[in-house]
């Protein structure tokens, strides 16, 4: 039973689809995984928690005092318990919820206490679905580090045909089961991810800085900390968070606190992968006070930041692997070939920003990876989450050529 002491919290909303629900506890309990129900109260009108309790072995938990003798669940102790958190289905009123932290239920409080990975199988009606507000908190959702199950297309409650169908229950098991399963290849690896922008001050309240947003990087350290890895995240500035027990968050702003950090923790570390967009220059002088318009033209002196990945290039011992990242305009592969060697990377992720889908904030990328010798792999277009597998799979493959 391949999913034998995982413990699953399934999260079941007010939707049509909630029978499916059914079919999803079983394939959990059929793989050996303990199911706690936690149901909303629009849930219930659509399945009993009688067949839920059945079918769990354990009482469904919706509200939050148990009786009225003061006895109460605690959501705290399900994020504790938890393997993994599943919302199927998810309504666009949970959805909404969620990315605005309404904790208004059972399910929602309990997802705000989660340390475990969040899986949300969105379903509802086309419109719904499509609409931009129910899109933006999906992104939202994502942000915050949560793996969305794409619904299907297909005939909905309405009898109209388009997207909203939730994914059928044999295909969601099998995305948490994966997920739950995924190799421990990197367990005795330490690896530092550098991810998102710098802010160089210009005054209090102005700054330069580039558009990442840092969604490569914490992709990257989510599958680092999947597979096993004691992971230092290293971030810019960004609206992103992380939820990971093997994950060390060191937040910075500027280039020089990102070189301080890296060069401080690079000797700990196995490996270092650095998708961080830094600046390469920063002003000379920072004003102390906001500098008025009515001072007329401005000229700011610019001076060279510390190049990162050539320190640690320098730095990096025989049993050490570095990568980098090249984001290019125009002579994309021999700029950044000429980056690799220059700085001593094992292999370097080229980005072109002429092929659509693979700039900054999207959720999108399409890379081509460059080793020592020169040899290129090149990537369709993905997932950024698809892309960080693919670069850890590449750094993998460089430890077992050396056994």
């Amino acid at each position: 039973m391949t999913l034998t002491g995982k413990h699953i919290v399934l999260g079941i909303t007010g939707s049509i689809a909630a029978y499916k629900a059914c079919s999803l506890i079983r394939l959990f309990v059929k793989a050996g995984a303990e199911v706690q129900v936690v149901i909303t109260p629009a849930g219930k009108e659509f399945i009993t928690p009688v067949t839920l309790s059945a079918l769990t072995s354990k009482p469904v938990i919706s509200e939050f005092f148990a009786q009225r003798d003061g006895s109460w669940h605690s959501h705290v102790d399900l994020g504790l318990w938890a393997d993994a958190m599943v919302i199927a289905p998810a309504t666009a009123s949970t959805i909404g919820k969620m990315a605005n932290g309404i904790a208004d239920n059972m399910l929602i409080t309990t997802y705000l206490s989660m340390k475990a990975p969040v899986f949300v199988a969105p379903a509802m009606d086309l419109d719904m679905f499509r609409h931009p507000a129910t899109q933006k908190n999906l992104e939202t959702l994502r942000s915050y580090g949560n793996h969305i199950i794409e619904p299907t297309s297909g005939e909905l409650a309405s009898k109209l045909v388009g997207k909203g169908r939730m994914e059928e229950p044999e295909n969601i098991f099998s995305t948490i089961e994966q997920f739950l399963t995924t190799d421990q290849t990197l367990a005795d690896k330490t690896i530092m991810i550098t991810a998102g922008p710098t802010y160089e001050k210009i005054d209090p309240v102005r700054f330069i800085g580039n558009y990442s947003s840092g969604k490569m990087g914490y992709a990257i350290a989510r599958q680092c900390a999947q597979r096993g890895a004691d992971t230092i995240l290293i971030s810019g500035p960004t609206q992103l968070t992380i939820n990971h027990p093997r994950v060390k968050l060191i937040k910075v702003e500027s280039a020089q606190e990102m070189y301080l950090a890296a060069t401080e923790n690079f000797a700990l570390c196995d490996a270092a992968i650095l998708s961080a967009a830094v600046a390469d220059f920063t002003p000379m002088q920072k004003a102390d006070t906001k500098i008025k318009r009515e001072k007329g033209e401005q000229v700011i002196t610019l001076q060279p930041t510390h190049d990162i990945a050539a320190t640690l290039g320098q730095q990096k011992t025989d049993k050490q692997k570095l990568v980098g990242f090249a984001l290019e305009t125009n002579d994309e592969q021999h700029n950044a070939q000429q980056k690799l060697l220059k700085k001593n990377l094992d292999f370097i992720v080229l980005n072109s920003l002429r092929d659509k889908g693979a700039g900054f904030n999207v959720d999108t990328n399409k890379i081509t990876i460059i080793n020592r010798s020169g040899e290129t792999t090149n990537y369709p277009l993905k997932n950024k989450d698809e892309v960080a597998n693919d670069i850890v799979n590449t750094l993998t493959s460089l430890w077992e050529q050396q056994k």
